[in-house]
């Protein structure tokens, strides 16, 4: 029998580097505060850009060993995170990135994208009956900016719920992952002018793919005091976020304020109390009661 932490988040993540550039300061916080934070990743990564040349031939139209490259790159970024529970959903290699939409990638056999649902959710489902989280994070239905694997990652996510709902064990709260617009605003000339900016030409908030109405918004985490966590998490990832990339150029404007604070919508469950115009939370657990310890037994990642 293991003992785990009253309060377990449970994180939903499609690639190695999500995590961190996402949810990294949240996911330290929560760590940092003796939280159980589980890190679930649905693939290896292994179409991803590398800005390491000497890494080059790890590429996957050569070597194609990038994938296990970011096991380890990933491995480096929890540690910064303070995360010690983080699995590949199926194990590791059990689904490739996908690539981004249309793409002949999205057509590989063991691409993501094209997993059975049911089957990839009922992986998920093992992990919920093991941890028993009462907070699932992952993307909305539009994977936030539209990846072929972050889409899928929020269908398995959501059918998990599911599953898992008609088992009584569903967690109280699904979170998605989400930027305010008022922060895209006001942040906006710093980000067109950034080097290695993935959304070069784009002028206006109107035209980016991601950007939620602050009124929309449920939680804001600010985690400002875990945003040096992040940003070394983010250059354990090597291979995908450059020196030169616009996350760390933003960063170098705002500061903790850019790398601390991360926000969320609410899709599942009662918004607990907040502060501010928008009544935005301050904790993901807010509104639950998770006084009570959980005794959580090996046997409990079978049905039951």
């Amino acid at each position: 029998m293991t003992t785990l932490p009253d309060r377990r988040l449970l994180l939903v993540h499609a690639h190695p580097d999500d995590e961190s550039i996402g949810t990294g300061s949240t996911m330290a916080h929560y760590a940092a505060d003796g939280a159980h934070v589980t890190l679930v990743t649905c693939t290896l990564g292994e179409e991803g850009e590398i800005h390491l040349p000497e890494l080059a031939q790890l590429a996957a139209a050569e070597a194609d060993q990038l994938g296990g490259f970011r096991i380890g790159e990933l491995a480096a970024a929890c540690a910064a995170l303070g995360v010690t529970d983080h699995r590949f959903l199926g194990g590791a290699g059990r689904y490739r990135d996908s690539g981004m939409m249309g793409m002949v990638t999205n057509e590989h056999p063991r691409a993501f994208w094209a997993a059975d649902l049911d089957e990839a959710a009922g992986q998920l489902l093992e992990v919920i009956r093991e941890v028993r989280p009462q907070v699932v994070v992952t993307y909305d239905p539009n994977g936030f900016y539209g990846h072929p694997d972050h889409i899928q990652a929020h269908r398995v996510t959501m059918r998990a719920h599911e599953l898992a709902d008609a088992e009584g064990i569903a967690p109280d709260k699904v979170y998605w992952t989400a930027l305010p617009r008022s922060v895209l605003d006001a942040g906006m000339s710093h980000f067109t002018e950034s080097s290695d900016n993935p959304f070069a030409g784009i002028e206006s908030v109107d035209d980016l793919p991601f950007g939620t109405p602050d009124d929309q918004i449920a939680a804001r985490i600010d985690a400002t005091e875990q945003h040096a966590a992040k940003e070394a998490a983010m250059r354990a990832h090597g291979t995908q976020i450059p020196a030169t990339s616009w996350l760390y150029a933003i960063a170098g404007n705002f500061g903790a304020e850019f790398m601390g604070v991360e926000y969320f919508t609410l899709a599942v469950g009662e918004k607990g109390p907040g502060t501010g115009r928008y009544g935005w939370e301050d904790d993901l657990f807010a509104g639950i009661d998770a006084a009570a310890p959980t005794r959580v037994a090996a046997a409990m990642a079978g049905p039951r």
